[in-house]
């Protein structure tokens, strides 16, 4: 079995004082967080920093305190294992322009859109997890 290391955030801003998150859609058509794999001689945070600018275009500071994971299966690699890593990230006042290479889309959705665009149970519960972290947060 390989193992691969992903790491990325959810990501998110503030419109007239509601919570969006920003959810990218691959190119297999699956929405999920902007993330990527971990390139030697960098932190967790700093690839996800890394991935999501590359993913995104958005410039994203990460909100200390927040850190899950979880593993998954690689529908079409078999014996492939990705342990995923998340953090929480906010951006302002920026446009989302995602990587045509490597998603079909991105856009920004509340928790309820969200929550109704993802195919798997474990980005539901890492997005709930989220949202009720930024909702504590201090203004």
């Amino acid at each position: 079995m390989k193992y691969v290391k992903v790491c990325g955030a959810v990501v998110f801003t503030k419109k007239d004082n509601e919570i969006l998150y920003v959810i990218v859609k691959s190119k297999k058509g699956v929405w999920g967080f902007p993330k990527g794999h971990n390139e030697p001689n960098e932190s967790e945070e700093q690839t996800a920093i890394r991935e999501i600018k590359e993913e995104t275009n958005l410039d994203v500071k990460i909100i200390k305190g927040f850190r899950v994971t979880g593993e998954y299966k690689v529908p079409d690699e078999k014996d492939t294992i990705k342990n995923l890593v998340l953090f929480i990230a906010e951006y302002k006042n920026q446009s989302i322009t995602f990587q045509k290479e490597e998603l079909q889309d991105a856009k920004l959705m509340n928790f309820n859109e969200a929550t109704n665009s993802f195919k798997y149970e474990n980005l539901k519960k890492f997005l709930k997890k989220a949202d009720e972290f930024i909702k504590k947060l201090k203004q």
